[in-house]
Protein backbone atom coordinates (compact mmCIF):
# COMPACT_ATOMS: atom_id res chain seq x y z
CA UNK A 1 0.00 0.00 0.00
CA UNK A 2 1.57 3.46 -1.02
CA UNK A 3 0.19 5.85 1.87
CA UNK A 4 0.07 9.40 0.52
CA UNK A 5 -1.37 12.60 2.49
CA UNK A 6 -2.11 16.28 1.89
CA UNK A 7 -1.52 18.42 4.90
CA UNK A 8 -3.38 21.50 5.15
CA UNK A 9 -6.16 23.39 7.05
CA UNK A 10 -9.97 22.95 6.04
CA UNK A 11 -9.30 20.60 3.70
CA UNK A 12 -12.07 18.65 4.60
CA UNK A 13 -13.54 19.09 0.95
CA UNK A 14 -10.16 18.44 -0.79
CA UNK A 15 -10.64 16.24 -4.02
CA UNK A 16 -6.97 15.11 -3.93
CA UNK A 17 -8.31 12.07 -2.23
CA UNK A 18 -10.35 11.25 -5.26
CA UNK A 19 -7.94 11.90 -7.66
CA UNK A 20 -5.26 10.20 -5.96
CA UNK A 21 -7.25 7.02 -5.53
CA UNK A 22 -7.94 6.98 -9.00
CA UNK A 23 -4.69 7.54 -10.63
CA UNK A 24 -3.61 4.24 -8.27
CA UNK A 25 -6.67 2.21 -9.92
CA UNK A 26 -5.42 3.08 -13.25
CA UNK A 27 -2.08 2.36 -12.50
CA UNK A 28 -2.68 -0.90 -10.72
CA UNK A 29 -1.13 0.34 -7.33
CA UNK A 30 -2.77 0.35 -4.38
CA UNK A 31 -2.94 4.11 -2.97
CA UNK A 32 -4.52 5.46 0.54
CA UNK A 33 -4.35 9.24 0.48
CA UNK A 34 -5.25 10.50 3.80
CA UNK A 35 -5.96 14.10 4.73
CA UNK A 36 -3.89 15.76 7.67
CA UNK A 37 -4.79 18.47 9.74
CA UNK A 38 -2.27 20.02 12.36
CA UNK A 39 -3.15 20.96 15.29
CA UNK A 40 -2.98 24.81 14.16
CA UNK A 41 -1.23 26.91 11.92
CA UNK A 42 1.83 27.07 13.52
CA UNK A 43 5.58 25.03 11.69
CA UNK A 44 5.67 23.18 15.02
CA UNK A 45 2.30 21.48 14.27
CA UNK A 46 3.23 21.46 10.52
CA UNK A 47 6.55 19.49 11.83
CA UNK A 48 5.03 17.09 14.27
CA UNK A 49 2.19 15.49 11.52
CA UNK A 50 4.89 15.19 8.86
CA UNK A 51 7.17 13.46 11.58
CA UNK A 52 4.03 11.40 12.45
CA UNK A 53 3.59 10.56 8.75
CA UNK A 54 6.83 9.51 8.01
CA UNK A 55 6.62 6.91 11.05
CA UNK A 56 3.60 5.49 9.75
CA UNK A 57 5.65 4.99 6.39
CA UNK A 58 4.12 7.66 4.02
CA UNK A 59 6.01 7.96 0.63
CA UNK A 60 4.52 11.62 0.13
CA UNK A 61 2.34 14.58 1.19
CA UNK A 62 1.14 17.26 -1.13
CA UNK A 63 0.76 20.64 1.03
CA UNK A 64 -1.45 23.10 1.47
CA UNK A 65 -2.48 26.28 3.08
CA UNK A 66 -1.21 27.83 5.43
CA UNK A 67 2.06 25.42 5.45
CA UNK A 68 3.38 25.51 1.76
CA UNK A 69 6.45 27.88 2.91
CA UNK A 70 7.23 26.32 6.07
CA UNK A 71 7.16 23.20 4.29
CA UNK A 72 10.20 24.40 2.50
CA UNK A 73 12.49 24.44 6.17
CA UNK A 74 11.51 20.84 6.28
CA UNK A 75 12.95 19.77 3.38
CA UNK A 76 16.65 18.04 2.50
CA UNK A 77 16.48 18.99 -1.08
CA UNK A 78 14.42 21.25 -3.25
CA UNK A 79 13.91 21.51 -6.57
CA UNK A 80 14.32 24.78 -9.03
CA UNK A 81 10.78 25.37 -9.01
CA UNK A 82 10.45 25.67 -5.62
CA UNK A 83 14.07 27.72 -5.41
CA UNK A 84 11.90 30.18 -7.92
CA UNK A 85 8.97 30.43 -5.96
CA UNK A 86 10.06 30.09 -2.85
CA UNK A 87 7.16 27.56 -1.21
CA UNK A 88 6.44 23.35 -1.72
CA UNK A 89 2.84 22.09 -2.18
CA UNK A 90 4.64 18.35 -2.84
CA UNK A 91 7.01 16.67 -0.26
CA UNK A 92 8.76 13.08 -1.73
CA UNK A 93 9.83 11.13 1.38
CA UNK A 94 11.89 8.68 0.49
CA UNK A 95 15.37 7.34 1.55
CA UNK A 96 15.06 9.16 4.64
CA UNK A 97 15.13 12.53 2.79
CA UNK A 98 12.66 15.09 2.68
CA UNK A 99 12.74 16.30 -1.63
CA UNK A 100 10.32 19.50 -2.10
CA UNK A 101 8.92 19.94 -5.35
CA UNK A 102 6.13 23.09 -6.72
CA UNK A 103 3.28 21.33 -8.53
CA UNK A 104 1.10 24.49 -8.60
CA UNK A 105 3.99 25.58 -10.53
CA UNK A 106 4.60 22.67 -13.12
CA UNK A 107 0.46 22.50 -13.30
CA UNK A 108 -0.19 25.61 -14.38
CA UNK A 109 2.09 25.29 -17.39
CA UNK A 110 0.62 22.14 -18.60
CA UNK A 111 -2.93 23.96 -17.78
CA UNK A 112 -1.87 26.83 -19.33
CA UNK A 113 -0.44 25.13 -22.85
CA UNK A 114 -3.54 22.30 -22.64
CA UNK A 115 -6.21 24.97 -22.98
CA UNK A 116 -4.57 27.83 -25.02
CA UNK A 117 -1.58 26.09 -26.81
CA UNK A 118 1.56 28.00 -27.44
CA UNK A 119 0.29 31.25 -27.11
CA UNK A 120 2.16 33.50 -25.67
CA UNK A 121 0.87 34.81 -22.50
CA UNK A 122 2.33 38.28 -22.83
CA UNK A 123 1.72 41.25 -20.60
CA UNK A 124 -0.21 39.90 -17.75
CA UNK A 125 -2.06 41.54 -14.63
CA UNK A 126 -2.13 39.49 -12.01
CA UNK A 127 -4.53 39.99 -8.95
CA UNK A 128 -3.08 38.40 -5.61
CA UNK A 129 0.22 37.64 -4.64
CA UNK A 130 -0.01 35.14 -1.90
CA UNK A 131 1.30 31.61 -1.89
CA UNK A 132 -0.96 30.06 -5.35
CA UNK A 133 -0.06 33.82 -6.94
CA UNK A 134 3.62 33.03 -6.19
CA UNK A 135 3.72 29.86 -8.43
CA UNK A 136 1.30 31.10 -11.08
CA UNK A 137 3.53 34.65 -11.28
CA UNK A 138 6.78 32.48 -12.32
CA UNK A 139 5.74 30.02 -14.08
CA UNK A 140 3.89 32.43 -16.47
CA UNK A 141 7.38 33.36 -17.81
CA UNK A 142 7.87 29.49 -18.69
CA UNK A 143 4.34 30.45 -21.18
CA UNK A 144 5.51 33.54 -22.76
CA UNK A 145 4.74 36.12 -20.19
CA UNK A 146 7.08 39.31 -21.07
CA UNK A 147 6.39 41.29 -18.06
CA UNK A 148 3.64 40.55 -14.96
CA UNK A 149 2.02 43.59 -13.41
CA UNK A 150 0.90 42.68 -9.68
CA UNK A 151 -2.12 43.71 -7.53
CA UNK A 152 -2.88 42.57 -4.05
CA UNK A 153 -4.56 43.87 -0.98
CA UNK A 154 -1.12 43.73 0.70
CA UNK A 155 1.54 45.75 -0.56
CA UNK A 156 4.15 44.25 0.97
CA UNK A 157 3.32 40.74 -0.51
CA UNK A 158 2.99 42.41 -4.23
CA UNK A 159 5.88 44.09 -3.74
CA UNK A 160 7.70 40.85 -2.29
CA UNK A 161 7.09 38.97 -5.22
CA UNK A 162 7.79 42.16 -7.53
CA UNK A 163 10.90 41.74 -6.01
CA UNK A 164 11.84 37.94 -6.34
CA UNK A 165 10.88 37.75 -9.91
CA UNK A 166 12.68 40.84 -10.85
CA UNK A 167 15.96 39.00 -9.15
CA UNK A 168 15.27 36.10 -10.90
CA UNK A 169 16.20 38.03 -14.25
CA UNK A 170 12.33 38.56 -15.11
CA UNK A 171 9.72 41.99 -15.39
CA UNK A 172 7.37 42.70 -12.98
CA UNK A 173 5.81 45.22 -11.04
CA UNK A 174 2.88 46.42 -8.47
CA UNK A 175 0.03 47.89 -9.88
CA UNK A 176 -2.15 49.85 -6.99
CA UNK A 177 -5.79 49.49 -6.62
CA UNK A 178 -6.42 52.64 -7.93
CA UNK A 179 -4.88 51.86 -11.60
CA UNK A 180 -6.10 48.58 -12.01
CA UNK A 181 -8.42 49.96 -14.86
CA UNK A 182 -5.39 50.91 -16.69
CA UNK A 183 -3.57 48.45 -15.84
CA UNK A 184 -6.03 45.73 -17.18
CA UNK A 185 -6.38 47.89 -20.75
CA UNK A 186 -3.06 47.16 -21.41
CA UNK A 187 -2.56 43.57 -20.72
CA UNK A 188 -3.13 40.16 -22.65
CA UNK A 189 -3.66 37.97 -19.76
CA UNK A 190 -6.16 38.51 -16.70
CA UNK A 191 -5.11 36.28 -13.67
CA UNK A 192 -6.97 35.92 -10.23
CA UNK A 193 -4.94 34.06 -7.32
CA UNK A 194 -7.32 35.33 -4.53
CA UNK A 195 -10.19 33.28 -3.14
CA UNK A 196 -12.52 35.60 -4.68
CA UNK A 197 -15.19 34.17 -6.59
CA UNK A 198 -15.11 30.58 -4.56
CA UNK A 199 -18.35 29.80 -3.45
CA UNK A 200 -17.34 31.09 -0.05
CA UNK A 201 -16.55 34.35 -1.02
CA UNK A 202 -18.19 34.73 -4.27
CA UNK A 203 -17.77 38.43 -6.23
CA UNK A 204 -15.09 39.46 -9.00
CA UNK A 205 -11.65 40.23 -8.21
CA UNK A 206 -11.96 42.96 -11.04
CA UNK A 207 -14.88 45.51 -11.75
CA UNK A 208 -16.95 43.10 -15.43
CA UNK A 209 -15.78 46.30 -17.45
CA UNK A 210 -12.25 45.59 -17.28
CA UNK A 211 -12.81 42.63 -18.90
CA UNK A 212 -12.47 43.68 -22.87
CA UNK A 213 -9.94 43.00 -25.72
CA UNK A 214 -7.32 40.57 -23.21
CA UNK A 215 -6.81 37.72 -24.87
CA UNK A 216 -6.99 35.03 -21.85
CA UNK A 217 -7.96 34.82 -18.81
CA UNK A 218 -6.95 32.24 -15.51
CA UNK A 219 -8.69 31.90 -12.37
CA UNK A 220 -7.59 29.95 -9.60
CA UNK A 221 -11.05 29.39 -8.05
CA UNK A 222 -12.26 26.10 -8.36
CA UNK A 223 -15.26 25.70 -6.49
CA UNK A 224 -17.69 26.71 -8.66
CA UNK A 225 -15.66 25.90 -11.42
CA UNK A 226 -17.55 28.23 -13.90
CA UNK A 227 -16.49 31.36 -11.36
CA UNK A 228 -18.24 34.77 -12.08
CA UNK A 229 -14.62 35.98 -14.12
CA UNK A 230 -14.40 33.07 -15.83
CA UNK A 231 -17.61 33.58 -17.31
CA UNK A 232 -17.44 37.32 -18.15
CA UNK A 233 -13.86 36.38 -19.45
CA UNK A 234 -15.53 33.77 -21.61
CA UNK A 235 -18.44 36.02 -22.93
CA UNK A 236 -16.26 38.41 -23.82
CA UNK A 237 -14.13 36.04 -26.09
CA UNK A 238 -11.16 35.24 -23.83
CA UNK A 239 -9.16 32.08 -24.30
CA UNK A 240 -9.71 30.44 -20.01
CA UNK A 241 -7.93 28.44 -18.02
CA UNK A 242 -9.58 27.22 -15.07
CA UNK A 243 -8.82 26.41 -11.40
CA UNK A 244 -9.99 22.71 -12.17
CA UNK A 245 -7.00 22.84 -14.82
CA UNK A 246 -4.93 23.93 -12.43
CA UNK A 247 -5.70 21.26 -9.43
CA UNK A 248 -6.51 18.26 -12.10
CA UNK A 249 -2.27 18.58 -13.27
CA UNK A 250 -0.94 19.85 -10.24
CA UNK A 251 -2.14 16.51 -9.27
CA UNK A 252 -1.16 14.56 -12.04
CA UNK A 253 2.46 15.81 -11.57
CA UNK A 254 2.38 15.37 -7.48
CA UNK A 255 0.94 11.34 -8.40
CA UNK A 256 4.19 11.37 -10.99
CA UNK A 257 6.51 12.04 -8.06
CA UNK A 258 5.61 10.00 -5.54
CA UNK A 259 5.09 6.83 -7.35
CA UNK A 260 7.51 7.18 -10.41
CA UNK A 261 4.74 6.15 -12.80
CA UNK A 262 3.96 8.31 -15.92
CA UNK A 263 0.48 9.06 -16.77
CA UNK A 264 1.09 9.22 -20.38
CA UNK A 265 -2.90 9.66 -21.65
CA UNK A 266 -4.24 12.55 -19.33
CA UNK A 267 -7.36 12.63 -21.28
CA UNK A 268 -9.27 9.53 -20.60
CA UNK A 269 -8.28 10.31 -16.57
CA UNK A 270 -9.59 13.59 -16.94
CA UNK A 271 -12.89 12.34 -18.37
CA UNK A 272 -13.10 10.18 -15.94
CA UNK A 273 -12.64 11.74 -13.06
CA UNK A 274 -15.14 14.77 -14.24
CA UNK A 275 -17.61 12.02 -15.07
CA UNK A 276 -17.31 10.18 -11.92
CA UNK A 277 -17.25 12.89 -9.21
CA UNK A 278 -19.88 15.05 -10.92
CA UNK A 279 -17.67 17.98 -11.93
CA UNK A 280 -19.37 19.88 -14.18
CA UNK A 281 -18.59 23.08 -16.41
CA UNK A 282 -20.34 24.70 -18.87
CA UNK A 283 -17.08 26.46 -20.09
CA UNK A 284 -14.51 24.04 -20.35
Amino acid sequence: MLHLGLIGQAIAASRSPSLHMMLGELKNLPVDYQLQVPEDDSAASFNAKLAEIRSLGFVGTNVTFPYKQIAIDSADEVNDAVKKVGASNTLLLKDGKVCAFNTDYTGFIRGYKGRVGDLPAGKVLMIGAGGVGRAIGFALFEVGATELLVSDLSERSAQSLVDAINDAGYKARVVAKEDIATAAAEVDGLVNCTPVGHIKSPGMPLAAEFIENQKWAFDAVYTPMDTEFLIEANKKGLQIVSGFDLFFYQGIDAFEIFTGEVVTDVKPVWDQFREKYDVVSSLI
